[in-house]
């Protein structure tokens, strides 16, 4: 299910955030994100969506266009706000804690105990969108900070630790005035078809973004500057609602104005039944560990047939639980 808040925040909030988006000036892309989670460190963290972007065009099945355009497609702008504890942004707290996208969470999930988890911004250029994809849950013991993001993936889709999953909600806000970028999801599973929301300023969508796919469709505008874009590049603001993108040297390659990009604030929500089983997440009395998972995701693919012998080396057997595991929508005709 799908909840829209709309408005999302007072118009005094909203304004805030567009504020904050501007004061905290420089925002790096989505590929440099990630932590040194150790196992296969050569894949990307979302190796599974991007690889799956590339080779299929996305959600109209754009594939006719060269490999380096499509990953500068996707190769969005991400800061992190908040995550726990742990604060990036003054003021987000009241973000953060805001008492409506709770009640958005229990909505979602059932499920009364709410505590609000990670709060990060996506900004997108003109032409750029979001692989169609299934977002990066969290297990006891197995969180974005210690183990691959893609592996996180692979275990939602496989079922086979649900006993140890977080129910997390997203609420997808939007501040600003860009044109297109429409979130696009799968309501009724990979097979099915999808929906569309049309953002507009100070709305939220909230759903289950770790189970149902989603993507956002291509942001309008001049996609020309994309062509030259490259891995490790920054999006400043340069004041008065002005935006550069600069390479790891200083140099300008683009120029925007606020209104020329789509920005949106994902807020995600730990969503417990009750406090006993909040307590077992922050006391750590039942967390899994890397060597259990990848041993039960290993023994679920030879049941299956799918593997014989000693188990592959890392990348190799990383790229094997992704194909077997994350079944993508097939791309729609655009």
């Amino acid at each position: 299910m799908i909840t829209i808040l709309d408005p999302l925040l007072t118009d005094a909030g909203a304004d805030w955030m567009v504020e904050q988006w501007h004061a905290y000036g420089s925002y790096g892309q989505y590929s440099n994100e990630g932590f040194d989670t150790g196992f296969a460190p050569e894949l990307a963290q979302r190796y599974d969506a991007a690889v799956n972007f590339v080779r299929t065009g996305g959600r109209f099945g754009r594939a006719d266009e060269p490999p380096a355009l499509l990953a500068a497609r996707t190769n969005y702008f991400r800061e992190t706000y908040s995550y726990g504890d742990d604060v990036f942004l003054a003021g987000i707290e009241a973000f953060r804690d805001d008492e409506g996208l709770a009640a958005a969470a229990v909505t979602t999930h059932g499920r009364p105990v709410v505590v609000p988890a990670i709060v990060y911004a996506n900004i997108l250029l003109p032409g750029q969108e979001l692989a169609v994809h299934t977002d990066v849950g969290e297990f006891r013991g197995a969180n974005r900070k210690i183990v691959p993001q893609w592996l996180i993936v692979v275990m939602r889709h496989s079922e086979l630790f649900e006993s140890w999953r977080m129910p997390v909600a997203t609420a997808i806000s939007y501040f600003g005035e860009a044109k297109g970028g429409d979130l696009a999801y799968y309501p009724d599973g990979a097979a099915g078809d999808p929906a569309t929301y049309a953002p507009r300023h100070n709305t939220a969508a909230v759903l289950d973004t770790d189970t149902i796919f989603h993507g956002v469709d291509r942001v309008a505008g001049d996609d020309g500057p994309l062509r030259s874009m490259r891995p490790g590049m920054h999006l400043v603001h340069e004041g008065d609602r002005s935006w550069t993108v600069r390479d790891d040297t200083g140099d300008v390659l683009a120029s925007y104005s606020t209104d020329d990009i789509r920005y949106s604030v994902s807020w995600k929500g730990y969503c417990f039944a009750d406090d006993d089983e909040r307590k077992a997440w922050s006391e750590h009395s039942d967390d899994l560990s890397l060597d259990y998972i990848l041993d039960t995701l290993e023994a679920d693919l030879r049941s299956r047939g799918r593997l014989d012998g000693e188990r592959p080396a890392d990348v190799e057997f990383a790229k094997l639980l992704i194909d077997e595991y994350v079944k993508f929508p097939s791309p729609q005709p655009a």
